[in-house]
C-alpha cells in the first residue's frame, strides 16, 4: 500500500501513531497498538476548554430562592388569622394605590418585601415598621425599612470626626478646627427613626449607624452613586468622612426631611411638645394623627399643592432638626491661674421652616390625579422634581410616601467644591521678612552721620585726658 504525503486525516494519524510507539517502545506493540490508536483518536476529538467555566453548582438564582423560602414559611403555632396589632402596613393596599399613579415594584417583589417587613418586626421590638423606598445602585440595591423602635436607646446617635488628642507636631499647627456640632439622640430630629437596609427580600437586615451632623454636610457638597456595598469607602471631594453606610443613611434624612409630606390637617402636634415648642420658640415636636381629620376631595388635592403639607423637620444648614450652640462650652469651675480668653461672639440662631409648611410654598412638586376619566375612583399624587423618585398619594384618611431612585438631588445649581486657599507655611515676623536696601543717599547719610559719632567721641576722650 503506498501512501501519500497528503493532508489525509488517516495519513496523520498514522504518523502520530507510529511517532508515540516511536517514543514509548512498549515490549509488545502489535498489542497495545490498538489501544494507542484509539487514545490518539479520543484526544483529537477533545477541545480546549481554557476559556469556558464550569457550571457551579448552585447558581445565584437558586441560592436566592433558597434564602426566600423562609419567607413564605409559617410556623406552627402561628394563628391562621392573626387578630394581634401589628406594626405593619397593609403593603398590598399601598402598592395598589402607587400602582394607580404608576409607581411600584410589582406585585411579586412588593409581596416579597410585605413579607421581609414582616420578618423583620418579628425580630425586633418595633412601634411601627414600614417600606420607606428603595435605593438604586451600580453593583445592587438597597431595600429601606423605617422604624421606630419600641424603647429607642438614650444618648447621643454618633461622635463626630475630628475629637481626639493634639498631637505635637512640628512645626507646630496654627489650624484652628471648626467646632463639633453634636449628633441628636435616638428618638429625636434626624434620628428620629432607625433604618433597615437589605439587597433582596429573605436576606438579612442591617441597621444604619445613626447620622452626625458632619455627614449631613459632608453629603450636601458632593453627588456620588451607590454602589450595593455598605461597607464600600466613598471616594469624592471634598473627602466623605465614612462609608457608604453613613452616606446612605445621611441621604435617607436628606430625602425624608425633604420628600415626606401628608395631606394637610392628617397630623398635629402633640400637646406636650407643642408646649415645649412655645417656650423655646420652635416648632420641632413630635407629631401624631389627627382624629377629627376631614379629607379633601382627591379633585382639590391633585389641583392645588397648599392641601399637602411637610411633617418631618427641615434639617438646618449645621445638619440638625434643632439649632445648638457649636461655641457653648460646658460650665466649669473658674481656675485663679487661668487667664480669661476672650469669647467669640455668638452665632445668629437659625430657624428653618415650621412644621406643617404647605408645599405650595416649594416650587419643584407636581400633582396629579391617577385618572381623569373616572375621577371618582381615582387617587392624588404628588411627585417630586427636587429628588426624582420621591412620591407621596392620598385618597380619603389613606395616604403613604415612597421613594424609589438613585439618592441624588437634581440640582441645575450644584457645582463641584473647590480647593481651599493655600495655608501660609510659616508665620511673618521680622525675624523672616528680607530688608529693603538702602538707597545710595540713605547710604551717605548713615556713613556721615557715623563719622559725626566718631568724631563727637574723639573730641570727648581728649576733653577728658586734659583733665
Amino acid at each position: 500500500v503506498s501512501l501519500r504525503r497528503t493532508l489525509n486525516p488517516d495519513y496523520e494519524h498514522l504518523v502520530r501513531l507510529l511517532s508515540r510507539v516511536r517514543e514509548e517502545q512498549p515490549q509488545d506493540p502489535v498489542d497495545v497498538l490498538e489501544e494507542m490508536s484509539r487514545e490518539l483518536k479520543r484526544g483529537a476529538l477533545q477541545q480546549d476548554r481554557g476559556a469556558l467555566r464550569d457550571v457551579p453548582a448552585t447558581t445565584p438564582g437558586q441560592w436566592l430562592a433558597e434564602q426566600q423560602r423562609a419567607l413564605f414559611s409559617r410556623a406552627r403555632d402561628e394563628d391562621e388569622d392573626d387578630l394581634v396589632e401589628t406594626p405593619l402596613p397593609n403593603l398590598a393596599e399601598v402598592a395598589f394605590f402607587f400602582q394607580q399613579a404608576g409607581v411600584g415594584l410589582g406585585g411579586e417583589e412588593m409581596q416579597k418585601v410585605s413579607l421581609a417587613l414582616r420578618q423583620l418586626s418579628d425580630a425586633r421590638p418595633l412601634r411601627s415598621c414600614r417600606f420607606w423606598g428603595k435605593v438604586l445602585g451600580t453593583e445592587a440595591n438597597y431595600l429601606v425599612a423605617e422604624c421606630r423602635e419600641a424603647e429607642p436607646p438614650g444618648g447621643a446617635g454618633g461622635e463626630g470626626p475630628g475629637e481626639g488628642g493634639d498631637e505635637d507636631i512640628v512645626p507646630p499647627s496654627t489650624y484652628k478646627a471648626p467646632p463639633v456640632v453634636p449628633a441628636e439622640e435616638r428618638g429625636t430630629g434626624t434620628n428620629s427613626s432607625a433604618y433597615f437596609v437589605c439587597r433582596e427580600p429573605g436576606l438579612p437586615w442591617t441597621r444604619l449607624p445613626d447620622v452626625v451632623p458632619a455627614h449631613i454636610t459632608a453629603a450636601r457638597r458632593i453627588r456620588k452613586f451607590f454602589t450595593g456595598r455598605l461597607d464600600a469607602p466613598v471616594t469624592s471631594y471634598p473627602p466623605f468622612p465614612g462609608a457608604e453606610a453613613e452616606y446612605l443613611r445621611a441621604q435617607i434624612a436628606r430625602i425624608s426631611s425633604g420628600t415626606q409630606v401628608s395631606p394637610l390637617g392628617f397630623y398635629h402636634l402633640q400637646e406636650e411638645d407643642e408646649e415645649e415648642d412655645e417656650e423655646q420658640g420652635t416648632t420641632r415636636g413630635r407629631v401624631e394623627e389627627n382624629p377629627d381629620f376631614e379629607p379633601l376631595p382627591v379633585t382639590a388635592m391633585s389641583n392645588s399643592l397648599s392641601a399637602w403639607v411637610h411633617h418631618v423637620p427641615h434639617i438646618l444648614t449645621q445638619g440638625r432638626c434643632v439649632w445648638v450652640n457649636p461655641a457653648e462650652k460646658p460650665v466649669a469651675e473658674p481656675d485663679e491661674d487661668e487667664e480669661e480668653e476672650e469669647e467669640p461672639d455668638e452665632p445668629e440662631r437659625e430657624e428653618g421652616p415650621a412644621l406643617f409648611t404647605q408645599i405650595d410654598r416649594l416650587p419643584p412638586w407636581s400633582s396629579r390625579l391617577s385618572s381623569a376619566l373616572v375621577p371618582r375612583f381615582a387617587v392624588a399624587y404628588v411627585r417630586s422634581n427636587l429628588w426624582p423618585g420621591a412620591h407621596a398619594y392620598a385618597r380619603g384618611r389613606k395616604f403613604q410616601n415612597v421613594y424609589i431612585g438613585w439618592g441624588v438631588k437634581s440640582d441645575a445649581a450644584f457645582s463641584p467644591a473647590l480647593p481651599p486657599d493655600p495655608q501660609r507655611e510659616f508665620p511673618g515676623g521680622p525675624e523672616v521678612t528680607e530688608e529693603a536696601d538702602p538707597t545710595p543717599q540713605e547710604e551717605r547719610a548713615l556713613r556721615a552721620a557715623a563719622e559725626d559719632k566718631d568724631e563727637t567721641e574723639d573730641e570727648t576722650e581728649e576733653d577728658e585726658d586734659t583733665e
